[in-house]
């Protein structure tokens, strides 16, 4: 029997069976043409050889770790780039483990716990991603080009001892729809727990927003109950349609417990299945499903909220009254509406956010005090009065007072409070907002938006070091926060200083395509403060030229200081950068 130590790379094709039921003549046809034209020449260019192909996947060695992680590199970012005409559900993808390890050689043909593990690797991965072993990370590391992501030891099947895995961070249309690497987070000192968006088994991809209203409504029961930690839903949503294990999402968001679940909704009853998940463990603590008439969404999402906090806190609760306070619609349509505005709100650009203001209205006219859909009305002002509005004042007044009304329909509803908060903030009423906000964070200590919503109040009025506490554990809530974050930590970066931190922060936000005037004049802003004056004016005349009526005037707007002489010396930079006073001077 010979043995020997290699380097072994497996990979396979994501959705195999999918594609094949899609179409198995075209599927095959495409799967030779990127083995032949793809694989085998990357392969034998780093001195591998394809041991054998099994299906939708394949085995090679290499007699170098190095070469056998430049070859999964090259591999996954010339796949990422092929089919641009096809849908991302239609396109070829691939997983690759490598690892080192000893095999059995027989004939061509290799077997052993090296084999194996290289197998389970694979399984491990994302769509278009790579992970290795701890033995191979040990070889490549500072020698491949490529960063690497922690995923502690996992528990591989039909392997004895657990194994060290590592990610590498590739480029690419696949790796760059994950969530960013993160090391893993310490535990809260209290029972934590990620709400993963439901899976939508309607068969329909048109109710995906139902599904991922009821995950929200969820971690929205949840964030009340402040002897619980809980991600926030922007966070928690980051995974979704990928194949990960909770495991490495509880060490990525650093919390204790998972809860997933799929949702089934037709012929006027909804079929709701929930797994709590142990994510340190992989334990399951328990699953559960309902099979009820529509009529009843609301009870079941108190009988699943229940369930958890019994299971985390160890005592019953009788939340039986929480829907109460919430003030659930009595019109499921008006529920219905509210769900569509909220998934359309959450893509962020004026389209979506337009079509949301028509879904909230039509709850609104169903369900005149429903305070969700009031608070989703005035975001849609905020929004326009931030970025589009002919009118900025009356969009002002427009979005306090939905805000209000959210208020007055429900007294005991966190959104409402931190929305009305955040507008009386751009009314220069420092210390109603403060208030505001004080009230939202405590009626959802665990609620991230509120959070950081109420470090940016912090902020203009001149209270950086707390600012930055509180974006810190809204921060903490919610690791993979969405780029109006950035714009709030920008905010308290620039208050407290830290231009450097700030300008990072910044230019990747706009690196991904956002294109928000706030972020560019806050960029340009901190490149001033850190006497980058070249790269602030370049910043400028690049606002400019996306937005030619931008002026100081706009940036007053936004900048709502409490103290003259904070909004005086914001002022001083941009101007110097180049930022016109009016749109007749640019």
């Amino acid at each position: 029997m010979e043995r020997k130590l290699a380097a072994i790379l497996a990979a396979d094709v994501v959705g195999y069976t999918r594609l094949m039921g899609a179409d198995e003549a075209g599927t095959l046809e495409r799967l030779k043409s990127l083995r032949k034209d793809l694989v085998q020449p990357n392969i034998t260019e780093r001195s591998g050889r394809i041991v054998k192909i099994m299906g939708d996947g394949l085995l090679a060695e290499f007699p170098s770790v190095v070469e056998a992680v430049l070859c999964a590199v090259d591999i996954q970012q010339e796949v990422a780039g092929r089919e641009p005409d096809l849908s991302e559900e239609q396109r070829i993808a691939l997983r690759i483990g490598v690892n080192l390890g000893d095999v059995i050689v027989e004939g061509s043909d290799i077997y052993g716990d090296g084999v194996n593990i290289a197998a389970r690797l694979e399984g491990l991965a994302e769509p278009g991603g790579i992970c290795l072993s701890g033995d191979a990370y040990r070889q490549a590391k500072g020698k491949v080009g490529v960063g690497f992501e922690d995923l502690g030891e996992q528990d591989l099947k039909n392997v004895a001892e657990p194994v060290r895995v590592y990610r590498v961070a590739v480029d690419g249309a696949a790796a760059a729809t994950a969530p960013p690497a993160k090391d893993a987070m310490p535990l809260p000192d209290k029972p934590s727990i990620a709400v993963l968006a439901f899976e939508n088994m309607s068969g329909d991809p048109e109710q995906d927003y139902f599904a991922d209203g009821l995950a929200e409504d969820i971690i929205t029961e949840l964030s009340r109950e402040s002897e619980l930690f809980v991600i926030a839903r922007n966070s928690s949503f980051a995974y979704k349609g990928q194949a990960k294990d909770v495991t490495q999402i509880g060490r990525e968001l650093g919390v204790g417990y998972v809860l997933e679940g799929s949702v089934r909704k037709g012929a006027g009853r909804i079929r709701l299945t929930a797994q709590l998940i142990d994510a340190r463990t992989n334990r399951h603590v328990w699953a559960q499903r309902y099979d009820r008439d529509f009529e009843d969404v609301f009870a079941v999402q108190d009988e699943l909220t229940g369930a958890i906090l019994n299971s985390l806190l160890h005592e019953f609760r009788d939340i039986e009254s929480t829907r109460a306070l919430e003030q659930a619609p009595t019109d499921l349509d008006a529920y219905d509406h509210m769900l569509r505005a909220w998934a359309l709100f959450y893509r962020y650009d004026r389209e979506n956010i337009e079509a949301a203001r028509h879904e909230a209205e039509a709850a609104l006219a169903l369900e005149p005090r429903y305070a969700l859909a009031l608070v989703n009305l005035a975001w849609y002002h905020i929004y326009s009065y931030g970025e589009w509005s002919d009118d900025p004042e009356q969009s002002l007044i427009l979005a306090h007072q939905a805000a209000q009304n959210a208020v007055s329909a429900n007294g005991r509803d966190f959104w409402g409070y931190a929305t009305r908060g955040f507008v009386e903030l751009f009314q220069h009423r420092h210390d109603r907002a403060l208030a505001s906000l004080e009230r939202a964070v405590a009626l959802g200590p665990n609620n991230a938006d509120s959070r950081a919503l109420h470090a940016s109040v912090l902020a203009f009025s001149s209270e950086a070091r707390d600012a930055a506490d509180e974006m810190d554990l809204a921060v903490r809530l919610n690791p993979h926060f969405p780029d109006w974050y950035a714009l709030i930590i920008g905010q308290v970066y620039f208050a407290a200083g830290r231009h450097q931190e700030a300008i990072v922060l910044l230019e990747d936000v706009l690196d991904r395509g956002t294109d928000l005037t706030e972020a560019r004049l806050l960029l340009a802003a901190n490149y001033a403060a850190a006497r980058r004056d070249d790269d602030a004016r370049r910043q400028i005349a690049a606002l400019l030229q996306g937005h030619p009526d931008a002026n100081v005037s706009h940036a007053v707007r936004q900048s709502p200081y409490r103290k003259r002489e904070d909004l005086e010396r914001y002022l001083t930079l941009l101007r110097g950068a180049g930022l016109p006073e009016s749109f007749s001077d640019a």
